[in-house]
């Protein structure tokens, strides 16, 4: 008779086990017009395993039928979740926490109940009833911490209640299975203050699960390395970056172990390849935002009031950082550090390679603007023209950027302009070959950058004219080649502002009020730097200037809440306002006796 049970019972765990397979492995093969095949294979076996179940254990241990039972709510759950059908999904996962409520936090119930919590949370998440998934997450969180204090010894895996004593799991596997359900109860709850824009609670979730992903091994390389990519990007958004290269970091030592990206010949598929390619360039644009950001950083600490970068406080940003660096990465080290002894040799090594520190002088800045530039090549790469217009311009931006504060710190003009020759290399061609009617946007943003980068060169074109004694044929034809360039690209942008009727707004709508008024305060200072010997021209740029100093303080007279974005503009077009006039009234007076 005990046999005849013994044979019953194992035929119970074996259709068990069918199921779970059909679930885990077959599902994967079912052919596209029939999605779910497998599923409903297992659905149909896990029913039948119900029902013995039920014959089987008449009389037995009320306990052990309850927890088996409940085993089988989980896996039904899960099942009709899969299959889409959340609320057969929802009923099941509710019965199966009903049956172990209350031996939830006894070592052969607690992981089973945390991953029915789990599911809930996802399920509800579905559902986008994101506040009801957190209660279900970070009940399971709480039953994880109470559990780990009040017992902590490894706890039965669901499987293991169909399984017989020889084939039980041992206790490490045991516990790797529980750390891994717990896992994704902190991965959940990441995505889930994400979507509550609890944005400092999410990376800090976020960050947690990364490092038991690489403790428990229990990642895939790709997508772990892309989330380590996009945690940097908080980092970076808060300034910590030393936190944001140490995620950097990890991310490209974990890619690479999705190996190299393959070659043709290998079994991957073209798709395959593509996507491997696409986020391999995706973290190298992480990269490219990780130096440019540290090193606009440095600017805004090295900067004096009108742009240029401040000695004294350079002297004394290198006094401080000595001092301070070291103590401080020590003890920040603990907090991030991710992955084991190898992993983290890699890591570091990578680490060396960029600093993490404010650059503080030309060398410095250009170590840093060098790592950004070669992870510009490798981004472009993949992220070509032809096909990814969008991405391809937003990397070259980028690049011009790198340019532009890598320039902050060359304290010679003359290679300070070629810098930013460098800059109108590269966006003057994309700018030829953007249809505005298509990326009004970014043609927008094109030409703005266009006319400052000329602005700049034109600035420092005058300066080095300052220092001549006199100023020759070719610098006085160079300015003004500068300046004329400026004011088309200016002129460009505020034209792509005017109406269908090419009618300019009469009131300027808040995200280009700004560079509306910085182009028109520009042009109007341009003007008043074209060099000219003819007395009558300089009267029509004088004239020019005047208008365009005068629309700027109109405007604002006009409209009061648009003072606050142009300040210092403002303040400059009322004192030129003052001056030009008397200006011109002494030139035409000098004029009078030729007119």
């Amino acid at each position: 008779m005990a046999a005849a049970a013994g044979s019953g019972w194992a035929a119970v765990c074996e259709k068990f086990r069918t199921a779970r397979t059909l679930s885990a492995v077959e599902s994967r093969k079912d052919p596209e017009t029939e999605p779910y095949r497998s599923k409903y294979s297992a659905r149909a076996l896990l029913q039948e395993v119900k029902q013995l179940l039920s014959a089987a254990e008449e009389g037995g241990e009320a306990r052990l039928v309850a927890v088996r039972r409940a085993v089988l709510e989980y896996e039904l759950g899960v099942n009709h979740t899969d299959t889409e059908e959340l609320s057969a999904g929802e009923e099941h996962l509710q019965r199966c926490t009903q049956l172990l409520e209350p031996h939830r936090l006894s070592p052969d119930c607690v992981s089973l109940y945390i991953q029915a919590q789990n599911n809930l949370g996802i399920l509800w998440s579905e559902r986008d009833e994101i506040k009801t998934a957190q209660t279900y997450l970070e009940s399971a969180e709480a039953l994880y911490n109470q559990y780990m204090k009040e017992d902590g010894n490894p706890p039965l895996d669901p499987s293991e209640h169909f399984m017989s004593e020889e084939e039980k799991l041992t206790d490490q596997e045991r516990s790797k299975r529980f750390e891994k359900a717990y896992t994704h109860t902190l991965y959940y709850l990441a995505q889930v203050y994400q979507h509550l824009e609890m944005i400092e609670k999410a990376a800090q979730y976020c960050h947690t699960t990364l490092k038991r992903q690489l403790e428990y091994c229990g990642y895939y390389p790709v997508e772990w390395a892309l989330n380590a990519a996009t945690l940097s990007q908080y980092y970076l958004s808060k300034q910590c970056f030393m936190e944001s290269r140490h995620c950097l970091a990890a991310a490209s030592v974990i890619f690479s172990q999705a190996g190299q990206v393959p070659s043709a010949e290998d079994n991957e598929t073209e798709q395959d390849q593509q996507d491997l390619r696409q986020r391999k360039a995706e973290i190298a644009r992480c990269w490219i935002k990780y130096c440019l950001n540290l090193l606009q950083s440095a600017r805004k600490l090295l900067e004096d009031n009108i742009g240029e970068l401040d000695p004294d406080r350079q002297l004394e940003l290198k006094a401080q950082r000595k001092k301070e660096e070291d103590e401080k990465e020590k003890g920040r080290k603990k907090a991030v550090l991710f992955g084991t002894s190898d992993i983290c040799d890699s890591v570091l090594a990578m680490e060396e390679k960029v600093s993490s520190v404010y650059p503080l002088d030309f060398q410095e800045a250009r170590e840093i603007f060098l790592v950004g530039q070669n992870y510009v090549r490798e981004a472009k790469e993949f992220f070509q023209v032809d096909g990814y217009v969008t991405d391809h311009i937003e990397i070259v931006q980028d690049h011009s950027a790198l340019f532009k504060v890598l320039a902050f710190f060359e304290e010679d003009y003359e290679r300070r302009c070629k810098m930013h020759k460098r800059r109108i290399d590269m966006l003057e061609p994309i700018y030829a070959d953007l249809n505005p009617q298509y990326y009004l946007l970014i043609s927008r943003q094109l030409q703005f950058e266009l006319a400052d980068t000329y602005y700049e060169m034109m600035d420092l074109k005058v300066a080095i004219g300052n220092r001549l004694e006199e100023l020759d044929s070719h610098t006085i034809k160079k300015i003004n080649s500068l300046a004329q360039l400026a004011i088309k690209y200016y002129e460009l942008f505020l034209d792509s502002l005017r109406n269908p009727d090419k009618v300019f707004p009469e009131e300027l709508e808040e995200d280009v009020l700004r560079p509306a008024m910085v182009a028109k305060f520009h042009i109007a200072r341009l003007y008043g730097k074209l060099i000219t010997s003819d007395s009558k021209k300089q009267l029509e740029n004088m004239q020019t200037s005047l208008e365009y100093y005068t629309f700027l303080v109109d405007y604002c007279e006009k409209y009061p809440n648009a003072v606050r974005a142009v300040e210092t503009e403002l303040e400059l077009s009322k004192e030129m306002v003052g001056l030009l006039p008397t200006r011109m009234e002494r030139l035409r007076a000098k004029l009078c006796p030729f007119i």
